[in-house]
């Protein structure tokens, strides 16, 4: 294997119809218009010297390295910031050209330290590399002033605050490439240049990096060409030998990285610019925080025991296999068929999450198969597919650069989906107008260079009323897109629908003060969306977690219609998933209810197709959801567990719940990579594999095919697709695959919209989007454009009901919950990495007069009680908040936030309603008794783990 290297243009390559053909160096060169020469000459091979361009920016002809002569033109205009025209003749390499450029050169040089063979970039620099192209081998100045030295022999101190990063100021050239990426790629505006003339440099604003607006995306370190802002890693271990593109595993995004390595190492991981999701760009998350799949909490080895209270016992894969496999068996053998169940995970590939339900289906004999999606966006599936005819989002991540209004409802991009949100602010500086719903001043609110136009502050759990004051408004004052809505959508579903809305009860006036927004806001918001072009709408958990997650989901997809806003470039309906491969698992037929592509067991003819290549008999009957299973545990009737990549004692709601029921059940097999909270009642332990150890796929949000590659051996022995397999053999169903690419190729012939994906198709498109058939051989990009998957788009009634939950003067506050930048859904990942410097511990954020009235100060320790329980956590007290509402988020097992969370749940699909609890908050000086007993817990783990280092 060899470094990959991409080709850097210098400038972007313009997109349009029109194209110019131009003379370089003798050849003709054709490019888009708009193009500029620097660029035209890199698609002709021709790489003319540069150090301040870089195609991932926009031209900024500083560095006046990239001079060229054109035909009829005075003097030497810079290639980055000259547009190709027609007729155009370009001369690169001339002998004038040559001794300008190497005059710059020796400028550049005169101020740089030369400490090339001890420097972390040597072989990586680009400074380096153009003294060589222009042909420098001398510097014909004397040693004088130089730019970052506080004495003849004492450079200023390098900024090491970052635990990723750092920045050498000794260094810089001044080329501004960070800078700009900062303002253009990531939208921060984090970095500027301070001081004048020959003081210049580059600054994190007055601080270091650490304690400025620094998101640590990477945009910056990637820019920077030369090692002024150069990785840690490279620093401690030196540059990659090889690398192979992979997909990111944290967030839905789905973002293409290339993994460098040395050996089985990762030195660093590169966001990779032909990256359909990313398009070259990252966030903290998976640029940095790799570190945990080499963490020396990881287990390796298999463990079992009989009883929860015992000690674990390392044994081999054959013999823990064989244990859960005899387990499984007596379990069924003495308490039936459906006694036992599986966990698939959105954290594992879909070729894993496809075998964990197949070996359900097929070894276990039932449909007691569910998802961690069933606990965040099982309601986008129910909405969508009812209203839609497909699961699924409607655009891809790039069109939102067409939209010209955006509406946000209960996600939070910039800290959720962080390289989507760095675009989506990107177009909102360039005149999108913003709608935001969210009870939270998330930054999209106001933040460097934009600004929402409607903040509107909703009450948690009045979603459903909101998104029907918005329709009131549409409909009343005849907003609608008629012509669409008679071509495309059931007519009489719509008339029942518009009658509903239009009822006075959902008008903004009567709406506003129940859900906590001026009924002014409500309306302009409502015209905006309509008539203001293009509109699409972001969703997160803030509208699925909620015990009417269906029905609003339905409502905004009733917005969307009525407006003609699917189907067309930036518009669409576009949940936000939470984790990498959300999609991938429901795709996959993970729901109890449901095959792969979303068809219903009960489906004899879908059935057949499945028993016919399988070689089972499959049952009709939909099986347990997880808190089905749980219920039955509590009850007696359900005693064993299969869950792979999952935490649910941390992740679920009502953690007293949870534990009971996992404490109930009688076999418990976890395969994961850290012993995490369920594997406190788990009896076998059979080691998980990081993304970095394995092939297969994931699915992100815009419903974008990926592939993962492996780039070191499983450190546990095997990928978590063969655990799968060795245990269905050992249950007495065969599975004999090889490599993960034949489960693909199983699954498209099973799954109408993977029929044309193969690994060998992936690796020729780089991605691909489903549906991927004939009609679709490289994907579809956007959904519904001619008509909807259901035929004809079917409005749906959304009557408001509120949550069981409610405020009470013992229970006050209502809590919502959500996620940060710096860490990932439960944390086991990224706690597990130097991310835990930005947020070392979960927080209450809390208004100040609800502060004040509780004598609470910033940094208090308070307990956060409700109706299930209580916790102790550190108060933040900010005006991000509204009155009334507190919020937390749970990444820290330490918290257990779900400790306090109901069992209230969706109304169709049981989704947990994670976003309304009543609470009260008062101060205190303790933990909570759940809280000591974890500690006790966590301590009792860390000496297993200890014992089982000092075994080793």
């Amino acid at each position: 294997m060899a470094l990959i290297k991409e080709i850097d243009y210098g400038t972007p390559i313009r997109v349009a119809e029109k194209t110019v053909t131009l003379t370089i160096d003798g050849e003709s060169v054709t490019v888009p218009a708009g193009t500029s020469v620097m660029a035209a000459a890199m698609t002709a091979g021709t790489q003319i010297p540069k150090l301040c361009a870089t195609d991932s920016l926009e031209p900024f002809g500083s560095c006046r390295l990239c001079l060229v002569e054109i035909e009829g033109r005075r003097g030497t205009p810079a290639s980055c910031t000259t547009p190709a025209e027609d007729g155009m003749v370009v001369h690169t390499q001339t002998d004038r050209l040559a001794k300008l450029r190497k005059g710059v050169m020796e400028l550049y040089i005169s101020d740089h330290p030369l400490d090339c063979l001890t420097c972390a970039a040597n072989g990586d620099c680009e400074l380096q590399d153009m003294a060589g192209a222009v042909g420098l081998r001398e510097v014909r100045y004397e040693e004088g002033a130089d730019h970052f030295k506080k004495s003849s022999d004492l450079y200023l101190p390098k900024d090491e605050s970052n635990p990723y990063f750092t920045y050498d100021p000794a260094k810089c050239i001044v080329c501004n490439r960070c800078v700009r990426a900062c303002e253009e790629v990531q939208g921060t505006f984090a970095l500027t240049i301070a001081g004048r003339g020959f003081d210049s440099r580059v600054a994190a604003g007055p601080t270091n990096f650490f304690e400025s607006e620094c998101v640590s995306c990477g945009a910056c370190v990637q820019a920077c060409p030369t090692a002024t802002l150069q990785e840690k890693s490279i620093i401690a271990h030196g540059q990659p030998e090889h690398s192979a593109v992979t997909t990111c595993a944290y967030c839905g995004v789905g973002c293409a990285f290339k993994a460098e390595m040395q050996g089985t190492r990762v030195v660093r991981m590169v966001p990779y610019k032909d990256g359909k999701a990313n398009e070259g760009h990252s966030c903290v998350k998976g640029r940095f925080a790799y570190g945990y799949a080499a963490h020396k909490d990881r287990i390796t080895k298999p463990m079992i025991r009989k009883k929860i209270t015992d000690p674990w016992r390392e044994v081999s894969w054959e013999e823990a296999i064989a244990y859960a496999a005899s387990e499984f068996k007596r379990i069924q053998d003495s308490f039936g068929r459906d006694a036992v169940g599986g966990i698939t995970s959105s954290r594992c590939t879909n070729e894993e999450a496809y075998l964990v339900q197949k070996l359900v289906r097929a070894a276990f004999g039932n449909n007691n198969v569910d998802t961690c999606a069933r606990v965040c966006h099982s309601p986008t599936g129910y909405g969508l597919k009812t209203t839609l005819g497909t699961s699924a989002g409607t655009q891809d991540f790039k069109s939102v650069d067409e939209a010209d209004v955006i509406l946000v409802v209960g996600a939070n991009p910039t800290d959720g989906h962080p390289v989507f949100g760095s675009r989506m602010k990107k177009r909102l500086r360039q005149g999108a107008k913003l709608i935001v719903a969210d009870p939270r001043r998330i930054d999209l609110v106001k933040s460097p260079h934009i600004k929402a136009d409607y903040h509107l502050p909703l009450k948690p759990g009045s979603n459903v009323a909101f998104v029907n004051a918005m329709a009131h408004v549409i409909v009343t004052e005849g907003l609608v897109d008629e012509a669409y809505v008679r071509e495309r959508c059931d007519l009489a579903d719509f008339e029942v629908w518009a009658r509903f809305v239009a009822d006075e009860r959902h008008a903004p006036e009567m709406v506003g003060p129940m859900i906590g927004v001026d009924p002014a806001d409500l309306r302009a918001a409502a015209r905006l969306y309509a008539t203001g072009g293009a509109a699409a709408i972001y969703y997160g958990l803030g509208v699925t977690e909620h015990s009417q997650g269906s029905t609003m989901v339905m409502g905004l997809a009733n917005l969307a219609m009525a407006t003609g806003n699917i189907g067309k470039p930036g518009a669409g309906v576009n949940p936000l998933r939470g984790q990498n491969n959300v999609q991938g698992s429901c795709d996959m037929g993970s729901f109890p209810h449901e095959l792969s592509g979303y068809r219903h067991v009960s489906d004899d003819a879908t059935r057949e197709t499945f028993e016919s290549l399988w070689g089972a008999t499959l049952s009709a009957e939909p099986g347990l959801r997880i808190t089905n299973m749980l219920d039955e545990a509590v009850g007696g009737g359900f005693k064993g567990l299969y869950i792979q990549g999952e935490d649910i004692a941390q992740s679920d709601p009502d953690t007293h719940h949870v534990t009971a029921g996992l404490r109930a059940m009688e076999c418990i097999v976890i395969q994961d990579l850290f012993l995490n909270e369920t594997a406190k009642y788990a009896h076998v332990f059979l080691p998980g594999a990081s993304f970095l150890e394995k092939d297969g796929t994931f699915t992100n949000a815009e419903r974008r095919i990926s592939r993962v590659r492996k780039v070191m051996p499983p450190l546990g022995g095997y990928a978590d697709w063969e655990g799968t397999m060795l245990l269905s053999n050992a249950l007495g169903y065969p599975m004999h695959y090889t490599h993960p690419s034949e489960i693909m190729d199983e699954i498209a012939q099973l799954t109408p919209s993977f029929a044309g994906v193969s690994y060998a198709r992936l690796d020729e498109l780089g991605s691909i989007q489903w549906p991927c058939n004939a009609e679709a051989p490289e994907g579809t990009p956007m959904m519904h454009v001619d008509r909807f998957v259901r035929g004809l788009g079917k409005f749906m009634i959304t009557e408001y009901v509120p949550t069981d939950e409610r405020t009470t003067a013992k229970y006050p506050l209502i809590l919502t919950t959500g996620r940060i930048l710096s860490q990932y859904n439960v944390g086991a990942q990224t706690r597990r990495t130097h991310n835990s410097r930005w947020h070392e511990e979960d927080v209450l954020e809390i208004h100040p007069f609800d502060a004040e009235s509780r004598g609470i100060v910033d940094g208090d320790l308070v307990a956060l009680e409700s109706r299930s329980g209580d916790i102790a956590l550190k108060a933040r007290v900010t005006e991000r908040m509204q009155p009334g509402i507190v919020y937390t988020t749970f990444h820290h097992a330490k918290t257990g936030a779900n400790v306090i969370t109901t069992d209230y749940s969706d109304w169709a699909t049981n989704c947990p309603e994670y976003k309304v609890t009543a609470v009260q908050v008062r101060r205190t000086n303790r933990p909570s008794d759940w809280q000591a007993r974890f500690y006790e817990e966590d301590v009792s783990l860390t000496r297993i783990a200890q014992r089982l280092d000092a075994a080793e």
